[in-house]
């Protein structure tokens, strides 16, 4: 499906660059060495952990199989919430002046197969990095939006307990 006949996109047609609130998802994959997998989004998206919009007639956890399927071919077998965004200061402006804030569900997936696929419909590259390493080609607010995901992570796995901001 393309962006065009997304929710969202159906959605932006009709308010235009109104603000706007929408569920999403965000998913921490590490591999067998704790790296976190990172994709390179076409366009000039840059770089993201797998992430996406929910559509309508799906759950929040199908949302996260289908974005993270079309983003890196991987199956998410099992994950959980471990933080769940929704506080104004997580909104911007998107390229197209379209205004949002983040209402995003980060899920640590737990277990996945598959092989990883690097160039998708949406994606130029995916890649495993370091723990705290943010790959070059972020913008400012992602890459302040990755640190405190990361941070939040760590948090988690310390004492188990959903975060919530």
């Amino acid at each position: 499906m393309n962006w065009e006949e997304s929710y969202i996109g159906k959605l932006r047609n009709l308010v235009g660059n109104q603000k706007l609130i929408v569920p999403s998802i965000r998913a921490i994959i590490e591999d067998q060495k704790g790296n976190i997998l990172f994709i390179e989004r076409k366009g000039k998206g840059g770089w993201s952990m797998p992430a996406g919009s929910i559509e309508l007639g799906e759950s929040i956890f199908e949302c996260l199989v289908r974005e993270v399927k079309e983003e890196t071919g991987l199956e998410v077998l099992s994950a959980k919430v471990i933080a769940i965004y929704s506080n104004p200061k997580y909104g911007q402006k998107n390229k197209f002046g379209d205004e949002y804030q983040l209402f995003e569900f980060l899920f640590l997936v737990d277990e996945w197969k598959g092989s990883l696929i690097k160039n998708t419909e949406e994606t130029n590259d995916a890649k495993f990095f370091k723990l705290d390493e943010i790959p070059q080609n972020t913008n400012e607010f992602w890459t302040l939006f990755h640190k405190e995901v990361i941070k939040d992570y760590k948090q988690f796995k310390n004492n188990e307990k959903l975060i919530l901001k």
